[in-house]
């Protein structure tokens, strides 16, 4: 089948030629300005607004107009035509920005000191931070990267509307026939069930035309009829029941025809919300925060509904009626041609019409749209978080919220109901304007004696099969562009670029625990690296404590090793071999995690535990759950474990829930074991029983451990100390406390904080 291209993909090529166009836009500007330059030359082009003086009354609103140029060798400035600086990248140590109040200034640092490249508004801060980035990189690298600027270009090619943020499909403008092509292909399937609708559908029209001609007979042969005497009440018993056959076989086929679109439909939006369930499944971290809990349910569930409904509904009625307008249409032309065009000219014209206000009508429906996924939102923001929100005393806070987005969505509605209230009753009467000359006509002929009542009942029938579908066409706009934008929606999610993805040969290996974190940087957005130069060698076998004040990457690292995200720059490595040359199962499947955040899904403690083994035996279970200290408290439990613990496990306390998520880590006998603040919830007897514990489970397996509580460390093998991004100090707790660097200033602070805490606090060896 030949290939259609889908919108991500289309938008994905029409950005990549806005991107050479503005490239080559700017190198026109910059040879305008220095005709000197040469292409081969340069390396980027930018621009900037704001000059670099401040004006009398202290504001930074003079307005240049500015380019800035990169070469090989240093990055030359431009101000309203001139050359202002030359900066050598030899001499710079580093370029940087500086966001302001309402603007952002390019820096670099020469001999010390910050040194003011180029100021622009505030709009342009996540552009100028990647381009100081990019010229780092390209000081040590020689290598430039382009890709950044298709994110800042991201504008529909052909409304030039900003797409919405994270999304790659204008809503606006939309490929509405792709979308119908991408549909059918998803049920072609299935299009044996298809084919059987369609010839039911062509069964039911060709019936109820037989209706029509079954009323002329019993009107002109036995209603109307000169000598009623004549009339034979079997025979008109016989036309009775014909019309009640035909009514009962109508209504028998129409039974089959909704029965098998039932099926199929079912059939394609289970496989539709499988494919956008999967998508979502398989994007990053980094992807799945671009978009909200409450739009990603709204893609799953709602739009897939609306699909359905246009399958089950729509369709079936966008078919038959079709069949009916062109099945009575011939009729009506073989009959009496000039008629039929009398009857028939307005719709072309109403047609016209709905054309032009569906470009107005298309907006308001995705606005509806928007909202609706934003009172889906609060609504699952309110419930998730109903604890914290009873425990401030926000409930009212919380109604006025929802209530607003609400009313919202309430005012959008009606205006779209109102619109539609007020254009279609005039398109209505436009429509049918054609009655008024088949009243006359048909008037006309029975008063000159050349039509029946029969006919005449006959031939009003077929006109108005014919009204039925024109005024239903009519109205079709306004549920088509509701279903066009819902499946674009889920299309979007479909085509969603996957940016950790696993690499068509990816290996499969048993992990020793040997792990090489080589060079490594990362930084969750293009302003700033979290993770700068980082490097480790991890022999297997042993413990490393990770410590840092908070912000410094701790947790970064671990969700670099996990490949929650892919690395900028640099690698990390698993026993020799890059992470990103493994299978993703392969790598996480031989990693255990306790993470900061316990998470419990909603179901029994024995589910729990089991979720990282669901063929654990219960032994193995109850194991797991002794070693991790939490045994004890599940007996005492009323149903132990198979007591239920809520959503999120609110009816455990914090203790309980990470006892049971060590528990889960621990049943899935990992070769590398991550524990991000591990005991953080946990009191000082039960954090000594369960550090007792972990040495038993750490013996032969690499352990990372992240924690504040540096007595919780104390018998790591190496303790790493991260510091602005980078690995400040390395050793063990005796060479580090002797060194008096960082980790000597954390231990110090945190026995002074236990000084003061209570005497059952945890000391600080």
């Amino acid at each position: 089948m030949e290939s259609i291209q889908t919108q991500a993909e289309l938008e994905e090529k029409l950005a990549a030629e806005r991107l050479e166009r503005k490239k080559e836009q700017m190198w026109q500007r910059l040879h305008s300005v220095d005709p000197s330059l040469s292409p081969d030359g340069i390396i980027t082009i930018f621009d900037f607004t704001l000059s670099d003086h401040v004006t009398a009354e202290n504001k930074l609103d003079q307005r240049v107009d500015g380019l800035c140029a990169l070469t090989k060798e240093a990055l030359l400035v431009y101000e309203n035509g001139k050359r202002t600086k030359e900066i050598k990248l030899s001499e710079a140590d580093e370029f940087k920005i500086t966001a302001g109040v309402g603007s952002v200034t390019a820096d670099c640092i020469l001999n010390g000191s910050d040194y003011l490249i180029c100021r622009s508004d505030s709009s342009r801060t996540a552009e100028y931070a990647a381009v100081m980035k990019r010229i780092n990189k390209f000081k040590k690298t020689g290598e430039f990267s382009f890709d950044y600027m298709k994110d800042l270009t991201r504008f529909c090619e052909k409304c030039g509307r900003p797409l919405p943020p994270g999304s790659s499909v204008c809503p606006h403008c939309v490929d509405k026939k792709g979308v119908m092509k991408r549909l059918w292909q998803i049920a072609l399937p299935y299009k044996w069930y298809l084919a059987v609708s369609v010839v039911l559908f062509f069964a039911i029209t060709g019936v109820n035309l037989l209706t029509p001609y079954i009323n002329r007979i019993l009107v002109d042969d036995f209603i109307k009829t000169e000598s009623p005497e004549s009339v034979l009440l079997w025979q008109f018993a016989l036309v009775i029941i014909s019309l009640a056959a035909v009514h009962i076989v109508s209504q028998l086929f129409g039974i089959v025809r909704s029965r098998v679109l039932v099926i199929t439909s079912n059939k394609v939006i289970v496989k539709l919300r499988e494919m956008v369930f999967s998508k979502i499944q398989q994007m990053s971290i980094s992807r799945i925060s671009k978009r909200t809990a409450g739009e990603l349910m709204n893609r799953v569930n709602g739009d897939t509904s609306q699909i359905q409904n246009f399958i089950t509904g729509l369709m079936p009625d966008l078919v038959q009626q079709s069949l009916i307008l062109i099945s009575v249409s011939v009729m009506l032309f073989v009959y009496d041609w000039r008629l039929a065009l009398l009857i028939l000219f307005p719709a072309p014209l109403v047609a016209m019409s709905f054309k032009y206000f569906w470009g107005f009508i298309h907006p308001l429906y995705g606005r509806s749209w928007n909202i609706y996924s934003k009172s889906n939102t609060i609504l699952h923001d309110i419930f998730s978080g109903i604890r914290v929100v009873k425990a401030f005393g926000m409930e009212k806070r919380e109604s006025d919220r929802f209530d607003e987005v609400s009313q919202e969505y309430r005012d959008i509605t009606i205006r779209n109901e109102r619109i539609w209230a007020t254009i279609w009753p005039w398109l209505n009467f436009f429509m049918g304007i054609g009655e008024f000359f088949l009243l006359f006509y048909v008037g006309n002929r029975i008063i000159g004696g050349t039509m029946t009542l029969g006919e005449m009942s006959q031939f009003s029938a077929y006109v108005g099969m014919i009204y039925g579908p024109l005024r239903w066409v009519a109205n079709l706009p306004r549920r088509l562009v509701q279903f066009t934008t819902s499946t674009a929606k889920v299309f979007e999610i479909i085509d969603e670029k996957i940016d950790v993805p696993d690499r068509e040969d990816a290996k499969t290996i048993a992990i020793k625990g040997t792990i090489d974190v080589e060079n490594v940087a990362f930084g969750y957005d293009e302003s700033t690296d979290v993770l700068k130069n980082v490097n480790l060698h991890i022999e297997p076998g042993e413990m490393i404590g990770i410590v840092g004040k908070s912000g410094v990457g701790k947790s970064t690292l671990i969700n670099l090793l996990m490949r929650m995200y892919d690395i900028g720059e640099g690698s990390i490595k698993v026993d020799g071999i890059d992470i990103r040359d493994l299978s993703q199962d392969c790598l996480r499947s031989q990693i255990g995690v306790v993470l900061q955040e316990t998470f419990l899904f909603a179901g029994t403690i024995y589910d729990n535990i089991a979720y990282a083994k669901p063929t654990a035996t219960r032994d193995e279970i109850i194991t797991a759950a002794k070693i991790a200290g939490a045994h004890e408290f599940i007996m005492k439990l009323p149903d132990a474990y198979n007591t239920k613990v809520g959503e999120k496990g609110h009816t455990l306390s914090g203790g309980e829930r990470q006892r049971i998520s060590i528990a889960r880590a621990l049943l899935h006998n990992p070769r590398i074991l991550i524990l991000d603040e591990a005991t953080a919830s946990l009191d000082t007897e039960t954090e000594r029983q369960i550090q007792e514990s972990l040495q038993k489970l750490i013996k032969d397996r690499t352990t990372l451990a992240i924690a504040h509580r540096l007595s919780t460390l104390r018998n790591a093998t190496r303790l790493i100390v991260l510091d602005k991004g980078t690995v400040a100090e390395v050793g063990t707790h005796d060479e580090l406390m002797r060194k008096r660097g960082i980790y000597y200033g954390l231990v110090m602070a945190q026995r002074q904080m236990s000084k003061m805490a209570p005497k059952n606090s945890a000391k600080v060896s």
